[in-house]
């Protein structure tokens, strides 16, 4: 296991799943081929498999101790789960919780859950089936929801997502049984997770996607859930995803969070993109951006 400190917390990773996805043109339409064949020399092989025609990508947890507490940041996609419209996350026995334990976590441990949205592959570790029900994989622990995103994704409500179908079931086991066990915590346009750590709104990608800032010492970094999907969007920070409900405020989220990530030297945590590598990220000119380096995650002693 792998790990970084920055100030007083520490921060390691907990792969479920790494892997090819999407062809690059069916995940990110806003991005020209023109723009992909510029790109190619920095995200290929890492982060697009050419030869297969198929970007790469992962699904992960970042595991944080702070204060004392251990706090996770999304719970991937979980086991067992019924996605018959996202196969990917269909049905699936991943071992999550083995390496979780290898990174010395048992789900007693756990203190603090952050879905920093309420996408299929965010929650799906928030419950397990025990008896035949779902329940809170982490008794101990208080899961994060943005407030904007339960109202969203709550089949008790009129409105239906663009993305219902991709999210089918999500809601009734990885969302609700924690909130029917008392554990879960609504939030709104910001929430103090402790000393070191709060959530911002960054509404976009879902209308309660969030990102974690951390700011302990004189480090900063911050933890971005789904704003970036893939580097490209680092260089091109108006493409989004084929995932985002708001087009235009997910795109104003992307530049937003890059430019304080610019300005202020924030280590940029990503959900999705491969390897122990947080991004530092540089402007280039107006709203474009460019990634500096890749900082590797240190042995953990």
């Amino acid at each position: 296991m792998h790990s970084i400190t920055l100030g007083d917390v520490s921060v390691a990773r907990v792969i479920e799943y790494e892997g090819t996805t999407r062809p690059p043109e069916a995940m990110f339409a806003d991005v020209t081929p023109q723009a992909w064949e510029q790109h190619r020399p920095w995200l290929a092989p890492d982060y697009w498999d050419v030869d297969a025609g198929l970007l790469r990508s992962c699904v992960q947890t970042w595991v944080l101790r702070s204060g004392g507490a251990t706090i996770l940041i999304d719970t991937g996609a979980g086991d067992a789960k019924e996605r018959p419209v996202a196969p990917a996350f269909h049905q699936l026995n991943t071992g999550y919780l083995s390496r979780l334990k290898a990174a010395g976590v048992e789900p007693e441990d756990v203190d603090v859950v952050v879905n920093t949205h309420l996408h299929a592959d965010h929650v799906g570790w928030n419950t397990r089936l025990v008896d035949g029900r779902w329940r809170p994989t982490f008794p101990n622990a208080q899961y994060l929801f943005p407030r904007a995103d339960y109202e969203f994704w709550n089949p008790a409500n009129s409105y239906q997502p663009r993305m219902a179908a991709v999210n089918q079931n999500v809601f009734e086991d990885s969302v609700a049984p924690v909130v029917e066990a008392g554990q879960a915590v609504l939030w709104d346009e910001s929430h103090v997770i402790d000393a070191h750590l709060r959530l911002i709104a960054a509404p976009g990608h879902t209308p309660g996607s969030s990102v974690v800032e951390l700011a302990s010492g004189t480090d900063r970094a911050v933890f971005v859930g789904d704003l970036l999907h893939n580097p490209v969007q680092v260089a091109e920070p108006d493409c989004n995803s084929c995932f985002c409900e708001d087009e235009e405020a997910a795109r104003a989220s992307r530049r937003g969070l890059l430019g304080r990530a610019a300005d202020e030297g924030r280590l940029v945590f990503p959900a999705h993109l491969r390897g122990p590598r947080p991004a530092m990220v540089v402007r280039r000119s107006g709203s474009k951006f460019s990634v500096h380096s890749w900082a590797s995650l240190k042995a953990a002693e």
